[in-house]
């Protein structure tokens, strides 16, 4: 740990430290497309136990330093999200003591997991600390939606269902479930798969009040098994058009779902990375050796959601 003083309070703050935890969205409908091109959406998002790492050093100018696996796949630091919530929360903040960020990307990018978003987030959890402000401050809200469609759900990092274009949160208890999360190294950009779903504007598929009546989650008492047969008559709606733009997903997915014990496999977000669901952590960690084995040149991760 470092420290850093304040030359006008002569306060020493240490390094601040968050992890960005990957989000999975276990399912995902598209009710239609506004007429200001936004999409709106109902999904159920959980969280994993990986996740990018991001420091804070507070200092008087906001930067970013990245590194680690996926730091070349980041793109220039300047347009980089972490920056760009900074700025955001700093347009709304007077004074908001900011400094140094330092990212350790270990999740793949561009890959349905939110890793930019929860890096976005970190970095405003990291400014609430420094700054003494409350997560649900609004103007840490109002960053959160300017930054990203799903920095918002990954600000609080809880099981939450998701709906609007991402702002509207229901906090939900889904239970721990070991997982496989496969990604095979190909970018898939959001918008491409939003494009080939080709709703048009003004287009509507399902009322947003007719999903939330009819789709009732099990509550916190009810048994994995419960919540694996309420998943089951889900699905990701974005998974068909990501596919079209890059086979390799439904590669990945009927590996997946031949896999020994696999409960459930789906796609996340807009892709490429998929899930597969076990009922222990032994096939769980079974299955991501093998697969890890076989494909290689795949980012492999068995670990837990929820």
């Amino acid at each position: 740990m470092t420290t850093r003083g304040n030359p006008d309070t002569d306060v020493t703050f240490a390094t601040l430290a968050d992890e960005a935890r990957a989000k999975v969205n276990l399912t995902l409908r598209v009710l239609g497309r506004r007429i200001d091109g936004y999409h709106d959406l109902a999904s159920l998002v959980v969280f994993a136990d990986c996740a990018d790492r991001l420091t804070l050093e507070p200092g008087v100018e906001l930067s970013l330093a990245i590194s680690g696996p996926g730091d070349g796949d980041c793109g220039a630091a300047s347009d980089n999200l972490v920056l760009k919530a900074a700025r955001l929360l700093a347009e709304r903040v007077p004074d908001l003591r900011v400094g140094a960020f330092a990212l350790d990307k270990q999740l793949p990018v561009a890959a349905g997991i939110g890793g930019g978003s929860a890096d976005a987030a970190a970095a405003l959890r990291l400014l609430a600390r420094l700054n003494g402000l409350s997560l649900d401050d609004p103007r840490i809200t109002e960053a959160a939606r300017l930054t990203g469609a799903d920095v918002p759900v990954c600000v609080a990092s809880q099981s939450s269902v998701m709906t609007g274009i991402g702002e509207q949160l229901s906090l939900v208890r889904v239970p721990k479930m070991p997982c496989v999360m496969v990604n095979p190294r190909v970018a898939v950009a959001t918008a491409e798969v939003f494009t080939a779903l080709g709703l048009r504007k003004g287009e509507i598929l399902t009322d947003v009040t007719d999903v939330v009546r009819s789709r009732k989650w099990p509550t916190e008492e009810s048994s994995v098994e419960e919540w694996l047969k309420a998943l089951g008559h889900a699905a990701n709606d974005l998974e068909a058009p990501a596919i079209k733009i890059q086979p390799i997903i439904g590669e990945v997915l009927s590996t997946l779902r031949a896999a020994s014990g696999v409960r459930l496999a789906r796609m996340s977000g807009s892709g490429a990375t998929c899930f597969g669901l076990f009922d222990s952590h032994a096939e769980a960690r079974a299955v991501g050796q093998a697969l890890q084995a076989s494909h290689s040149q795949w980012w492999v991760h068995a670990g837990v959601l929820g």
